[in-house]
C-alpha cells in the first residue's frame, strides 16, 4: 500500500480535502475533510493521477455547485469504520437528494430503535461527508442537530437540495425518509 495522497477541492464553502490510498484494487478514499476542519501541514495540492479520484473530486465540486450528482460508495474505505457505523453510513447514503431523515428513524430502520444517539455519533464521525450526506439527518422535531461543517453549511446544503424550512428555522418534515 502507498502513502496517502491528498488534494484540495475548491467550493463556495471553502476548500475541502480529499485523502486517498492506492491499493492493489485501485484508489480508495480514506477521508474527506470539510472546509473548517482541514488539518495543518497537508500539501496544497497533489494531482489526482488516479482517474477514479479525479472523477470523484469533479463530482464533489459539481455537487457543491448545486448540481444533482450520484456518488458511488465503492471508492470509500468503509472497512475502516466499525460495523454499526458502516450500517449507519450506508443507511444515510440511501436518503435521496431533497429528503431528510431523523436520527430516530435511521435507528429504527437499522432495527436498533433506542440507538438514535449512537446514530448521531456515527454520523458525527462520518469520514466521508458530502459523498455520504450526513447533512440529511435532522432531529425528530425538524431542528438541524449538528454538523461538522457548521449549521450554516448544513442548512445551505439542504436548501440547495430543495429541502424546505419553516419560519422558525426547522426543516419542514414533509419529505422524511425511512
Amino acid at each position: 500500500m502507498e502513502l496517502p495522497a491528498y488534494m484540495r477541492i475548491p467550493s463556495r464553502f471553502g476548500a475541502l480535502g480529499l485523502v486517498w490510498l492506492g491499493t492493489p484494487n485501485g484508489p480508495r478514499v480514506l477521508r474527506i475533510y470539510l472546509p473548517n476542519e482541514l488539518p495543518r501541514g497537508l500539501p496544497a495540492v497533489k494531482a489526482a493521477s488516479d482517474s477514479p479520484i479525479a472523477e470523484l473530486a469533479a463530482r464533489i465540486k459539481a455537487y457543491l455547485a448545486g448540481e444533482p450528482v450520484v456518488f458511488d460508495l465503492s471508492l470509500l474505505l468503509l472497512e475502516q469504520c466499525a460495523e454499526f457505523q458502516r450500517k449507519v453510513l450506508v443507511a444515510e447514503f440511501g436518503i435521496p437528494r431533497g429528503w431528510v431523515s431523523t436520527y430516530a428513524r435511521i435507528a429504527a430502520h437499522l432495527q436498533a430503535p433506542r440507538a438514535e444517539r449512537a446514530v448521531g455519533t456515527a454520523l458525527a464521525r462520518n469520514p466521508f461527508p458530502i459523498v455520504i450526506p450526513c447533512h440529511r439527518a435532522v432531529r425528530s422535531d425538524g431542528s438541524l442537530g449538528g454538523y461538522r461543517g457548521g449549521l450554516p453549511m448544513k442548512r445551505a446544503l439542504l436548501e440547495m437540495e430543495g429541502v424546505a424550512f419553516e419560519d422558525g428555522g426547522r426543516v419542514r418534515m414533509d419529505k422524511v425518509w425511512y
